[in-house]
């Protein structure tokens, strides 16, 4: 193991100037007008596994963007690890907020500046550097390796759960490995147990047939803006409770074991609102900050459209206004009630006056991982080995669609290993992932293969 470390080692900063070349490329899949270097970026990627030793490597089509698939499967008797990730990316904007242009990789400050460099671009590195270093070193791997990375992920994986379907021979194995959640603190690497489902809509209203002059029309025609506003009000309370009826009805309650074992995981409540620029926190009362994050659903208004927004006045009563709005689930809970009840309960309190029409985006069921499988015991080893603490194991307000696409099609279990840290700003402006953790996830990633095989049986 000593003799990967030290390569390891020896060609990080080869392997930091490799990532640099992947974050140039702008895999934006929610936005059309990226299209073309999204699918860039799938052959890229299938390029670069060949290039590194894994065989098979191919792009599979689907109705949106490729699946890249590779493997390496040489090691007799030994566990095979399926490793997914995705290549896509959240739109960069706002870009005037970024410091540094987004697809420009940047390094500042000890860390690396780019968007997708933590999410999820980074991590996939540090496992693909990890397999380049193992075949370099010692003409193959400890484990066997599929990996599967999609380029739909930050879209809601639309068509990878009809890919693993279609392919469940192909794709068998014995565990999976994701890297796409953080770590709890730069001192407590951590393994993740549970992540939150999700359902994204889209609230559109319209009100008159097109744009009125509000002196003439105002107090007698409903403003679209306005009754969008009334009913995004009703959605929660002043506690952050979601008011649609049902909505909790099929939320497990946390047990007084887990409640005890998250309260221990200390939260610097001032360091907190400091890196998020608040003054104050909100939530349920109840329960505490981190299982506000993890364990308990929330409803989010995710962007609001309508009305005259250019510079200086405009005296109208838009014709339309719209509302994305997610709404983060927690084990048991289905997306697809959850649309039915929100459904149910806008028509419910919908203002006199305006048309509704609710469109649905994405939908993920949550999820709650093994912890006493030997892949995670393998898993926290590595990391204590990687980043020199004792590794925790919590829990992610997150969202990834695929580790209950793994468990219900192939039945596997899933080790969620992540590498950035819970301040590096995914899905914002000047992302960024520490350096020094790209270095160390690439050990923890080889070290973790070497664990697996020991371990494995």
């Amino acid at each position: 193991m000593d003799k990967i470390l030290d390569s390891i080692e020896t060609f990080k900063e080869r392997y930091l100037e490799d990532l640099k070349e992947f974050l140039k490329i702008s895999s934006v899949s929610a936005d059309s007008n990226y299209e073309k270097d999204t699918r860039k970026c799938a052959e890229f990627l299938r390029d670069h596994c060949e290039k590194i030793g894994l065989e098979n490597s191919r792009i599979f089509e689907t109705k949106g963007y490729p699946i890249v698939y590779a493997d390496y499967c040489h090691a007799p008797n030994k566990p095979t690890v399926l490793l997914y990730g995705h290549y896509d990316v959240q739109p960069p904007d706002p870009i005037n907020l970024w410091e540094t242009p987004p697809f420009e990789p940047t390094e500042r400050n000890g860390s690396l500046y780019a968007r997708g460099v933590s999410d999820d671009k980074g991590q996939v590195y540090c496992h693909l550097k990890a397999i380049q270093t193992w075949l370099k070193e010692e003409g193959n791997l400890p484990v066997n390796i599929k990996l599967l990375i999609e380029g739909e992920e930050e879209i809601g994986s639309p068509n990878l759960a009809p890919f693993i379907n279609q392919n469940k021979e192909h794709l068998k194995a014995d565990t999976a490995l994701i890297s796409d959640t953080p770590m709890y603190s730069p001192t407590r690497p951590s393994i993740c147990y549970s992540l939150r489902g999700m359902v994204y809509i889209e609230l559109f209203v319209t009100g008159p047939s097109h744009d009125l002059h509000s002196g003439q029309h105002g107090g007698v025609v409903q403003n679209p803006i306005q009754a969008l506003a009334e009913i995004i009000g009703k959605l929660k309370d002043q506690d952050q409770k979601v008011l649609i009826p049902g909505f909790y009805d099929d939320v497990n309650p946390i047990s007084e074991s887990r409640s005890l074992e998250i309260r221990k995981l200390e939260i610097d409540e001032s360091d907190y609102k400091k890196s998020m620029g608040v003054n104050t926190l909100v939530g349920e009362p109840d329960f505490s900050i981190n299982e506000r994050k993890w364990l308990r659903p929330t409803l989010d208004c995710n962007g609001i459209q309508g009305g005259y927004i250019g510079e200086g006045a405009k005296t109208i009563i838009p014709s339309k206004a719209s509302a994305k709005i997610s709404m983060r689930l927690v084990a048991n809970q289905d997306p697809k009630k959850i649309v039915t009840l929100f459904n149910d309960y806008i028509q419910s309190i919908k203002p006199a006056g305006i048309s509704i029409e609710i469109k649905e985006y994405a939908g993920a069921y949550p999820a709650v991982v093994d912890t006493t499988s030997e892949a995670i015991t393998a898993g926290l080893a590595a990391l204590k080995k990687a980043f020199g603490y004792n590794p925790i194991l919590q829990g992610e307000g997150g969202t990834i669609p695929v580790v209950v696409d793994l468990k219900k099609i192939l039945g596997l279990e899933t080790v969620l290993m992540g590498f950035n840290l819970p301040d590096d700003g995914i899905h914002s402006p000047n992302e960024r992932f520490k350096i020094d953790h790209y270095y160390k996830g690439i050990k923890a990633s080889a070290i973790f293969f070497k664990e697996l095989s020991e371990r494995w049986g």
